[in-house]
């Protein structure tokens, strides 16, 4: 009887052991949960969806549409090209080619993105031409029939800037409809033709344009409207995740700029079968000048958005290293994405 007693005892002892190891092992598992994703979260910030920036649209008193949803933190899987394009912008500085530079990317597919001095800010020039073209295509939705509408150039804009880069404009005398003056302001980058447009656009609209995206809004009776690269990818963003008009005026608005005639920048340093919407401008003083160039790229399964903004000393030299960066990202993405295409 003893030694049954013992045996039972023995075995409620092993119980006891076993049940207490299991316990203290749940709790040391648990709290290292636990700590994991409280550090996640913490990463991530509190209100920012758990490592994302949403960006809505204001105004409606139902819905609010969804603009941008961006991750928290630049991509990793950039972090080498981010390298090389560094040390590529410090060289161009050091040749005496360049003063600063400022470069954003946005990956559609991935989501990724990264940006080196993505918050300085340039003189965009004729960039702003895109949110002129992105408000009387709102004004379009909002009053149909606004781009088959005839205005007349009845002189030449006198301006006190000299652009140097120069292309077809609209003549003197001659009735647009706005349809085709959008085309000029955008393909040829004809300052006449954008000019005779901004008189005769909605102001409330155009500023909206930059409200909505959460960007100050413009002084129009200012010479330019200081912008960053980070900032300025959302008008490109925009239509091309037409968030922002209808998928039609978006379309419209693409199409066109894939016909930008300016083939001094990206357009020189991608194959001829790549597709680019694209938009260039210069400004600047004697002192310095800006040239900036933002495109849609469409590499096979992996579309980018790429901004670059240059500053320096020489116009001329400015085209040449917007090529060079834009081409070493290019070559980075399209071997990735072959890289991937093989893998599946």
């Amino acid at each position: 009887m003893k030694k049954i007693i013992s045996q039972r005892v023995s075995l409620l002892v092993v119980i006891a052991v076993l049940l207490v190891s299991n316990l203290i092992t749940f709790t040391i598992i648990s709290r290292k949960y636990a700590n994991t994703e409280t550090t996640e979260i913490s990463e991530a910030g509190i209100g920012q969806s758990c490592g994302y920036n949403v960006k809505r649209l204001d105004g409606y008193k139902y819905v609010k549409p969804l603009l941008f949803v961006d991750n928290q933190y630049e991509s990793d899987e950039l972090a080498q090209l981010k390298s090389t394009l560094t040390s590529m912008v410090d060289n161009f500085k050091n040749s005496g080619n360049l003063n600063s530079a400022s470069i954003y990317i946005k990956e559609y597919n991935s989501n990724g993105w990264m940006g080196i001095n993505p918050d300085e800010k340039y003189m965009p020039g004729s960039l702003m031409k895109v949110p002129e073209l992105i408000a009387y295509l709102k004004m379009e939705e909002l009053h149909p029939g606004t781009l088959d509408k005839v205005l007349t150039l009845k002189g030449r804009y006198i301006a006190d800037k000299h652009p140097q880069y120069l292309s077809k404009s609209i003549q003197v005398g001659q009735n647009y409809s706005v349809r085709e003056l959008l085309r000029y302001m955008i393909e040829y980058s004809d300052n006449d033709a954008t000019s005779l447009l901004f008189d005769h656009m909605d102001k409330t609209i155009f500023k909206k344009v930059f409200t909505d995206f959460g960007m100050k809004c413009p002084d129009l009776s200012a010479q330019n409207y200081p912008i960053t690269s980070r900032e300025y990818t959302y008008f490109m963003r925009a239509l091309y995740n037409a968030s922002y008009l209808n998928t039609k005026n978006s379309e419209f608005a693409t199409e066109l700029l894939a016909k930008c005639n300016f083939k001094k920048g990206m357009v020189a340093g991608l194959p001829s079968d790549i597709k680019i919407a694209h938009k260039f401008g210069e400004s600047g003083d004697p002192m310095e000048k800006h040239l900036s160039e933002s495109a849609v790229i469409y590499l096979n399964n992996s579309p980018y958005t790429i901004t670059i903004m240059t500053k320096g000393k020489d116009m001329n030299k400015l085209p040449e290293v917007i090529k060079q960066l834009s081409t070493t990202v290019y070559q980075f993405m399209r071997n990735r994405d072959n890289t991937s295409l093989a893998a599946s």
